[in-house]
């Protein structure tokens, strides 16, 4: 509405100057002796024909009158001075008739007929002298085409300036397009311009030449006029009658419809009613969890915008946001079922909405992920105080079906300040934060800046990850794994390294935790094995050695765990050509362990593609020994921790005595990683270990320099050999496995 009275101001500020200057014009111009009986005349017919002879014509948005014809005729026999004060004259009695009838006619409305009609009088009498200089000689010469020329100029000059000033005005007051109303409601007075173009040609021939054919013919013309008037009046009045009696059968109608109506009302009345109650039901479904009943995220977002708002006017930031995810809930959902989940996060729920208080807000945003918003904070650890309280309480054991179920929680925490703009970043902050936690074993972490870098660095990581798999930016280094007993190379350890191509080489433990987690360690794994097969079957077949060379790849838990591991590792060896014995598969502790049983069927059916399998870095975790003599195993490999420690910690020597012994009962074949000395080097040979890797041997290589090493026949390892027979370390007659809980440690 604004918008439309701004448009209407402008309009009459441009039109209003444009019809005060014309109408200063004609006053100017005006030669008051001219002023005669025939200009008067004009004046009062033209007056009384527009107020009283005025007739729409059927099914057409124009009126029919003879006001027009005499305005022309006004310009060509007395100028157009006197013309454009007749036409606002005659436009301003006009309009005022038409409100003295009853038409809702406003004061604005007649200013702007009248400055409209002022303007089209000054152009039509303008475009007459710049195309014919004056009427006088056109009408003295007697050429009668240019009599024509000169009436249709006029015509339609009139009908342009009129048509285009009403087709804006009514535009502006409608807000429709100026043309859709021009050619809806404007365009069909052309006809009327036109006709009175011709009524006025006519009417001055007749004076000219006082013709009685031509005045007769010009009072046919009225009288046709006026016939049309009346026949258009009786029809009006039949319109009306048959109107009236229409709404009379409605109204006949229309009560016998009362009675059916007021049922019709009670029943939307009843039906408003339920629409409410459902529109309040959809609400509270729409913002908050149907499980547990609390606030979802939509509210819980929605709650956290508000206090964003609060903030930016108040300047203070007095909350904070706390993301809260339960501890190991999938493997007791996947155990338990979903039945005692569902209730196991009920009770989650009963217990956060006992802790918070009433104008703070605990909501769930589905899984085993809650929030909550802590606001009118006035200590600044007040969060930290309640997230140790919040996880006392979650900690607490709970009963569900009759079974004692344990979990704990991890939280993280985000303060509202100035910096955040959108909810969801302090959301995503929080969460961040939460994250962090779990990634680093604590109860509670609050988000700091430095953590958000690492998100965002994580992220690009994620993402260069899947391009360096594409591009094969990849490539393996190869460690030496050596013969204890006689320090022979027997095989390798391939060990991938990242090339990144603006980082330089990105280590392992950078990416490698980042692929285990989007799933990208699999297409990766499979490359890799790929690749050291193929490698590896070439050395094998190019240089001539007393030892089959073999090869030992890391899987991770995850790839183990996939569906199609069996038949990649197939695929592998075929297009690789790669004896499968040679091919070693290491695994950890925790990989075989997470579920024992299903991982013995598939290192069974690994087995039966011929390659050898490893259990990596054992020691470190807690093998069943009910399991491991299960497992269709080949060789343990222990961890370096253990091997580091063995020359000031007698502790660590009896436990990697401990496995030789524990592998050599099982028929197992045992691999020491991390030999750095000499002294390592000989104790694990008294021990008994089988094979050993570390920097006393040699760091992981790129290809050409194991090729190097393979060709030089490792002569420089037979030198750590003893030059005599060493004495073997007696066992200790008290030393045995230790078992705790049915582990072996």
């Amino acid at each position: 509405m604004e918008t439309q009275q701004k448009h209407l101001n402008i309009f009459l500020l441009v039109l209003s100057p444009l019809a005060a200057g014309a109408v200063i014009w004609a006053i100017a111009g005006i030669s008051w002796e001219s002023l005669n009986s025939g200009v008067l005349a004009i004046a009062g017919l033209t007056v009384f024909s527009s107020c009283f002879l005025r007739i729409q014509l059927p099914r057409v948005n124009i009126h029919f009158t003879i006001s027009d014809a005499l305005i022309i005729l006004a310009i060509l026999l007395y100028g157009g001075e006197v013309a454009l004060l007749i036409a606002v004259i005659e436009t301003t009695f006009a309009s005022l008739n038409i409100r003295r009838q009853g038409l809702p006619l406003k004061t604005k409305t007649i200013f702007v007929n009248v400055t409209i009609a002022a303007v089209g009088v000054f152009v039509a009498n303008g475009a007459v002298k710049l195309i014919f200089i004056s009427t006088q000689p056109t009408l003295k010469s007697g050429d009668l085409p240019g009599f024509i020329w000169l009436l249709f100029v006029m015509a339609i000059s009139l009908f342009a300036v009129n048509s285009i000033g009403v087709a804006i005005f009514s535009a502006i007051k409608s807000a429709r397009p100026v043309w859709q109303v021009w050619s809806e409601n404007v365009v069909d007075a052309m006809v009327m311009y036109l006709s009175g173009g011709i009524m006025a040609g006519l009417l001055v021939k007749a004076l000219e030449q006082l013709n009685i054919s031509m005045f007769a013919a010009v009072v046919g013309f009225f009288g046709i006029m006026f016939l049309t008037f009346r026949r258009f009046v009786e029809d009006v009045k039949k319109s009306v009658e048959k109107a009236k009696e229409a709404e009379r059968q409605r109204a006949e109608d229309a009560e016998k419809h009362v009675g059916e109506l007021k049922h019709y009302i009670g029943e939307l009345e009843h039906s408003g009613e339920e629409i409410k109650r459902s529109h309040d039901r959809f609400r509270h479904a729409a913002y908050h969890d149907a499980l547990t009943g609390l606030p979802n995220r939509n509210y819980f977002i929605d709650t956290l915008r508000e206090l964003l708002h609060k903030g930016r006017e108040s300047s203070e930031y007095d909350f904070a946001v706390l993301i809260i995810d339960l501890k190991n809930f999938k493997t007791i959902n996947d155990s338990l079922g979903h039945t005692l989940g569902d209730q196991l996060i009920k009770n989650v729920a009963n217990r956060l909405r006992n802790v918070v208080r009433n104008n703070d807000m605990a909501a769930r945003f589905g899984g085993d992920k809650f929030g909550v918003i802590l606001k009118d904070l006035s200590l600044g650890d007040e969060p930290t105080i309640f997230a140790e309280r919040i996880n006392k309480r979650i900690a607490e054991p709970y009963t569900l079906d009759g079974r004692h179920v344990f979990t704990d929680a991890k939280i993280g925490i985000a303060y509202g300040n100035s910096d955040y703009t959108e909810a969801e970043n302090i959301l995503r902050d929080a969460d961040i934060a939460m994250y962090y936690a779990k990634d680093n074993l604590d109860d509670c972490v609050i988000f700091d800046r430095n953590m958000h870098v690492r998100a965002v660095t994580r992220l690009q990581l994620e993402t260069d990850l899947r391009f360096a798999i594409e591009r094969d930016e990849f490539e393996l280094y190869y460690q030496p794994i050596v013969g204890l007993k006689n320090a022979d190379l027997l095989g390798f350890e391939a060990l991938v390294r990242w090339n990144h191509p603006t980082r330089g080489l990105v280590p392992p433990n950078d990416f490698i935790p980042i692929c285990e987690n989007t799933g990208l360690v699999v297409p990766m794994t499979v490359k890799i094995l790929r690749s050291a097969c193929t490698q590896v079957a070439k050395w094998q077949n190019s240089v001539q050695s007393k030892h089959s060379l073999s090869v030992a790849v890391n899987l991770s838990g995850k790839h183990f765990a996939h569906h199609d591991l069996v038949d990649q590792i197939r695929e592998v060896l075929n297009t690789s050509g790669i004896d499968p014995l040679s091919l070693k598969l290491e695994l950890t502790e925790s990989a075989v362990m997470e579920n024992a049983e299903a991982a013995i069927l598939m290192l069974k059916q690994i087995k039966e593609t011929g390659v050898q399998i490893s259990i990596d870095d054992f020691g470190t975790g807690y093998s069943s020994l009910s399991y491991l003599h299960r497992f269709p195993i080949d060789l343990l490999k222990i961890d370096r921790s253990f091997v580091s420690a063995m020359e000031t910690n007698v502790e660590n020597t009896e436990i990697v005595r401990t496995v030789v012994a524990l592998a050599k009962s099982l028929n197992l074949k045992v691999v020491a990683e991390g030999i750095e000395t000499l002294h390592q080097f000989h104790q694990l040979r008294i021990l008994g270990c089988d094979y050993g890797q570390g920097y006393l041997f040699s760091k992981p290589l790129p290809v050409a320099d194991i090729e190097m090493m393979i060709l030089n026949d490792n002569a420089q390892w037979r030198d750590l050999l003893p030059s005599r027979p060493q004495v073997m370390i007696p066992e200790n007659p008290s030393l045995h496995l230790h078992i705790v809980n049915s582990k072996v440690m």
